[in-house]
C-alpha cells in the first residue's frame, strides 16, 4: 500500500453508531473530511469483533455483515478524497461492557472480570479472522490488530493482567500467544492482498506489567511472522501517571512526543521495519525531528485531526503546530457515547 505522505491519522472512536455498531452518516462525513484533509493513512476508529467484545456505547462493530453496507459507504467516501484507510479490530476484553472477560481473574479499576478458557480464546482468535474478511468487502485497505491501551491482546501481554498457567500465560514467549495466533489467523484469512498493521503499547506503565524490554521482543518477534506496520502507543492495565516520564527522550526536540524514548528501542530491534509513532506530537518540529533521528516512518496523531480534520492541509499552508491544547474534552465522561465526536475547545 502506498500513502501520499508521512501522516497517519491514529485509530479514534468516533463514539456515535448505533446499538447495533452500525455507524451513522455524521461518521462518514468526518472520515471524508479526514480524506479531503489530506492525511496519508486513516484508521478507522476500533471497531469490535465479537460483540461480547464491545469496549463502551456508541462503539462500531464488524462482527456481523450487517455491518458491511455502511462500512463500505466510509471507504468509498475515503478513496473518492484519494486517501487510504484501514480498520481497527479489537476486543476489549476486561473492559468489555457485555461480558468481562480476560486472561485470569482480575478485579481493579472498576472492573471484575473471569478468566476466558481456551476454546473461547480460540472462538476470539476465530473471530478476528472474520472481522478481518468483512474489512476486506468493505472496501479497506487493511486491517490493524488492537494490541494495545488495556484492551484483551494487550491484557494477555501484561503479567499483571495475565496470570494463566496454561500455554497463554507466564512466560513473554506464551503471553504472547494469542497475539501470534491471531496475527496468523488474519494473515491466512487476508493473505497477500491487502496490509496488516499492529498497535502495540512500548510500555503499559504498571508496576507489573508489560515493559518496553518485553515490547521490543514482541515487535522483532511479530515483523518476524510477516507483520506490514507497528504502531507505538502506551497505558495498558494498571497503568500510574508517575512511571510514564519513563518512555520520554532526552533530545529536546523531542519533548513533546510521549513514547519517543521508548520508541528507539523498539527501532533499533526492528528497522528498517516501519513504525509510526502516537501521542503528544504537535509541532512541525518535532514531526520533522521524529523523520529525520529515523526515530518512525510515520507521524499517527489522534486529537489534532478531531479538532483539524485538514491538519494536513494546514501544515502545507504554512501553519507549524496543531491547534489543539489537549484539553481533553472531546472523550469527557459528560459527552462520551452520548454525542458524535467533536472538538469543544470553541
Amino acid at each position: 500500500m502506498e500513502i501520499r505522505n508521512r501522516f497517519m491519522r491514529s485509530a479514534t472512536t468516533s463514539y456515535w453508531s448505533n446499538d447495533k455498531g452500525i455507524i451513522r452518516p455524521e461518521i462518514i462525513d468526518l472520515y471524508r473530511r479526514l480524506a479531503m484533509g489530506g492525511v496519508g493513512l486513516i484508521v478507522k476508529g476500533h471497531q469490535y469483533v465479537t460483540d461480547a467484545g464491545k469496549a463502551h456505547n456508541g462503539m462500531a462493530g464488524i462482527s456481523h455483515d450487517y455491518h458491511i453496507p455502511k462500512l463500505k459507504e466510509l471507504t468509498n467516501a475515503v478513496h473518492e478524497g484519494d486517501g487510504k484507510i484501514v480498520t481497527q479490530l479489537n476486543h476489549a476484553g476486561v473492559k468489555s461492557v457485555v461480558d468481562r472477560t480476560g486472561p485470569s481473574d482480575y478485579e481493579g479499576d472498576g472492573w471484575k472480570a473471569r478468566p476466558l478458557s481456551v476454546d473461547e480464546i480460540h472462538e476470539i482468535v476465530t473471530a478476528f479472522g472474520d472481522a478481518a474478511v468483512r474489512a476486506m468487502e468493505a472496501g479497506f485497505d487493511g486491517v490493524q490488530i488492537h494490541g494495545a491501551h488495556g484492551y484483551l491482546i494487550s491484557q494477555f501481554l501484561s503479567r499483571l493482567a495475565n496470570r494463566r498457567t496454561d500455554e497463554y500465560g507466564g512466560t513473554l514467549e506464551n503471553r504472547m500467544r494469542l497475539l501470534n495466533e491471531v496475527y496468523d489467523e488474519v494473515r491466512a484469512r487476508v493473505g497477500g492482498c491487502m496490509p496488516v498493521l499492529l498497535k502495540m503499547n512500548c510500555d503499559d506503565f504498571s508496576r507489573n506489567g508489560f515493559i518496553v524490554e518485553e515490547s521490543a521482543q514482541v515487535a522483532e518477534a511479530i515483523f518476524g511472522r510477516g507483520l506490514d506496520a507497528l504502531e507505538i502507543s502506551g497505558g495498558g492495565i494498571g497503568q500510574q501517571e508517575d512511571l510514564r516520564a519513563r518512555a520520554l527522550s532526552d533530545d529536546s526536540q523531542l519533548g513533546e512526543a510521549s513514547f519517543a524514548g521508548h520508541a528507539r528501542v523498539i527501532r533499533d530491534s526492528t528497522k528498517p521495519r516501519p513504525l509510526a509513532l502516537v501521542n503528544g506530537i504537535r509541532t512541525l518540529m518535532c514531526m520533522n525531528a521524529i523523520i529525520e533521528r529515523g526515530l518512525a516512518d510515520l507521524i499517527s496523531m489522534s486529537r489534532p485531526f478531531v479538532r483539524e480534520p485538514d491538519f494536513v492541509r494546514q501544515l502545507e499552508e504554512g501553519q507549524e503546530a496543531a491547534t489543539c491544547i489537549s484539553c481533553d474534552a472531546c472523550s469527557s465522561r459528560a459527552v462520551f457515547g452520548k454525542m458524535m465526536l467533536r472538538c469543544h475547545l470553541d
